[in-house]
């Protein structure tokens, strides 16, 4: 009996081993609705239960037993790639947030949001129906290369500590931001349905397309939300390539898909062999 408890704790040990000593980047998808640190904390959890830690509870940071964190928060609202960094891999994470994304943005003319999403409330409604889509292409152009950008208010930005859109959220009075420079390295417009308009987005860090499709909205003098966000690729990881959904939250996965440190930082990343 005492052999056979022996084997069976053996593999259970050697995993959370295996587990801690990961270093590296890897990619996950992120699905519409819960916060990017819930994905995180949900992601550390599913790791650590398969691996058979006795208290797989991530928000419990007294001992925590796997080192994690990501490259780049994304809205609730959004979905797509979340470059996530293990072990001494999350060093490299700044690399991820100062790096080149994309995005493909739906955007819907003629309501105006206090989130600069669908996820907010309505707080103007102004006329659409003379924008063309010669004048969206014109406008794009005004927003390319290096430009200045206010970012929301609804943001991950913070003020004394707190999170401008937890102080909102509050009832807190949150003034804007002052505007920054950003790079956008290319914009298109892919299809155009009045109200609706998808964008193709490339750009630097920092950048908001929720402001992007505000100023645009504003710019045909009209106004504009974000209906629906995509990131498809953050730094050398692709949606289509390398991020790792749900049901491939596992060890083996991760150990297939890792961007392994060094001191380069310019290993390969191996791709995901089972993503769509």
């Amino acid at each position: 009996m005492a052999g056979n408890v022996g084997a069976s704790v053996a593999p259970i040990t050697n995993s959370l081993s295996k587990l801690q000593s990961l270093n590296g980047l890897f990619a996950i998808y992120k699905k519409q609705g819960p916060t990017s640190a819930d994905v995180l904390n949900k992601l550390k959890e599913t790791l650590l239960k398969e691996a058979g830690a006795k208290n797989p509870n991530p928000r419990k940071r007294k001992k925590q037993s796997l080192k994690m964190g990501h490259g780049g928060t994304l809205d609730s609202a959004a979905s797509g790639v979340l470059v996530v960094g293990v072990g001494n891999g999350t060093k490299m994470l700044s690399n991820m947030l100062t790096g080149s994304k994309k995005y493909v943005a739906v955007g819907e003319l003629g309501k105006a949001t206090d989130t600069l999403d669908a996820t907010g409330s309505v707080i103007l409604e102004k006329d659409f129906e003379h924008v063309t889509r010669q004048d969206i292409e014109e406008k794009l152009k005004s927003f390319t290369g290096d430009i200045m950008q206010v970012p929301p208010l609804y943001s991950a930005l913070k003020k004394d500590g707190q999170r401008l859109s937890v102080l909102l959220k509050k009832g807190h009075s949150v003034e804007a931001k002052p505007a920054r420079s950003v790079t956008v390295y290319n914009l298109t417009l892919q299809e155009f349905r009045p109200p609706h308009f998808i964008l193709d987005i490339e750009c630097g860090g920092g950048f908001y397309v929720r402001s992007l499709v505000d100023d645009l909205g504003k710019a045909l003098s009209s106004c504009a939300h974000v209906k629906k966000l995509v990131r498809t690729k953050q730094g050398q990881f692709t949606l289509e390539e390398h991020a790792l959904h749900e049901e491939q939250w596992t060890l083996d996965h991760i150990l297939h898909s890792l961007q392994t440190c060094s001191e380069s930082n310019s290993v390969q990343i191996a791709r995901n062999p089972t993503a769509e």
